[in-house]
């Protein structure tokens, strides 16, 4: 008798929580049916730069009116490791000052205080350099994955190809909060390259042709920049050797906003009608 009743009330533990667990779904369900849609943000191209098809764009930074590029390294070619560099945005040329071997995969990219921060794919360390000359400065463990990285002037802001954004301290690396991106629909995941732009950030979602534009303040997805019409008017960024669209950087002097993919030979300049 003693077991029977261990049993039943088994059961009914086990009920109660798979109703609970019911109920949660359906309230997140129900939060997300309540947020408002993303707006469609439009866009016009200004002009088109040349872009280096070797380069498999992982970051793009503009700092003080000089492009910055950072790139993976899929083939793990010896000689042509994953690097950053400042390139000559008229001819698509990097000058590489900072390679890594080709057993490490680079990743996302920002500037922050007279340094440049990168990021590494799955070896879980992150690379800190002087800006001027691309010394080293020192490097930082963390968990997980890295893909793209930008920063609000204070703190790094790091995705990891979820939908978590995570805010960091740059001298330590130590994570300070998250963000969890989601719009009406649910969470958003595959963040990838990340650009902080007038309080808000822009993500690239890998292997889509979209760009969202993300509140900070509670990481819903405000708007979406879709660039399907961009790669369908010109067919060789649709075409192998080319790859996903992945680079977003923003001048915050001239207002512009660069856009590019992994060896892509175009690196866009457009403007958000927003």
């Amino acid at each position: 008798m003693k077991k029977i009743l261990s049993l039943k009330w088994l059961l009914a533990i086990f009920l109660f929580q798979l109703i609970s667990c019911d109920n949660s779904d359906s309230h997140e369900n129900n939060h997300h049916k309540s947020i408002t849609p993303p707006a469609q943000i439009s866009y016009s191209v200004i002009k088109a730069y040349p872009h280096d098809t070797a380069s498999f764009t992982q970051g793009l930074e503009i700092y003080q009116g000089e492009l910055y590029e950072s790139t993976g390294n899929p083939e793990n070619v010896p000689n042509n490791g994953a690097w950053i560099g400042k390139v000559n945005m008229s001819t698509g040329v990097a000058e590489k000052k900072a390679l890594l071997s080709s057993d490490i995969f680079g990743e996302g990219i920002t500037i922050l205080n007279g340094k440049i921060y990168r990021l590494t794919w799955q070896n879980q360390k992150a690379f800190v350099y002087n800006l001027q000359d691309f010394s080293p400065v020192k490097d930082f463990f963390y968990q997980g994955e890295g893909w793209g990285l930008t920063n609000d002037g204070k703190h790094l802001i790091m995705s990891n190809g979820s939908n978590i954004l995570s805010y960091r301290d740059p001298e330590t690396f130590k994570e300070l909060r998250q963000i969890s991106v989601h719009d009406h629909t649910g969470m958003k995941n595959n963040l990838n390259e990340l650009e902080f732009v007038n309080g808000d950030i822009f993500a690239n979602v890998w292997q889509t042709n979209q760009i969202i534009k993300i509140d900070t303040a509670n990481g819903s997805v405000k708007g979406i920049v879709d660039l399907t019409d961009l790669i369908r008017q010109d067919p060789v960024l649709s075409a192998p050797p080319t790859d996903v669209l992945n680079g977003i950087a923003w001048d915050s002097t001239s207002k512009k906003m660069f856009i590019t993919g992994k060896k892509w030979p175009k690196l866009f300049e457009i403007k958000l009608n927003q």
